[in-house]
């Protein structure tokens, strides 16, 4: 299972990239295999001010639909348009490419709570 070092993890299964008081959004790589297929992501969260553990959006598997949730509050500043044709990214990359959105970070602090690569890997049992 790859976890990533440099990234902040939440424990519904979103990893964090944080560059100064931007931030990318996405699945780990935990989830996405849990899920399976990806077939489908809905983003319609652009433009909006989000708090932690909000509800950012859905990614529909072949077998089940599940929340993205909000690992820290911001506003939403970008969404992975890739995703629209190309939903499956998330299973093949899902560090990278696959990311689901860029978030303007209000509240700096709350990343604090995040775990890290060792406490993600303790939480789904892969240590």
């Amino acid at each position: 299972m790859n976890t990533p070092q440099e990234l902040k993890y939440s424990k519904d299964h979103e990893w964090i990239r944080i560059e100064g008081n931007i931030a990318y959004i996405g699945i780990t790589d935990f989830a996405q295999s849990e899920l399976g297929d990806i077939v489908y992501v809905e983003m319609e969260s652009l433009d909006e001010e989000l708090n932690e553990g909000e509800v950012m959006g859905s990614i529909e598997a072949v077998k089940t639909v599940s929340d993205i949730f909000m690992p820290v509050s911001g506003t939403v500043i970008e969404i992975n348009d890739k995703l629209e044709s190309e939903p499956e990214i998330v299973n093949s990359d899902p560090y990278n490419n696959g990311w689901l959105a860029k978030i303007e970070i209000s509240n700096p602090d709350e990343v604090n709570a995040l775990l890290n690569a060792d406490g993600y890997k303790k939480l789904i049992g892969a240590e």
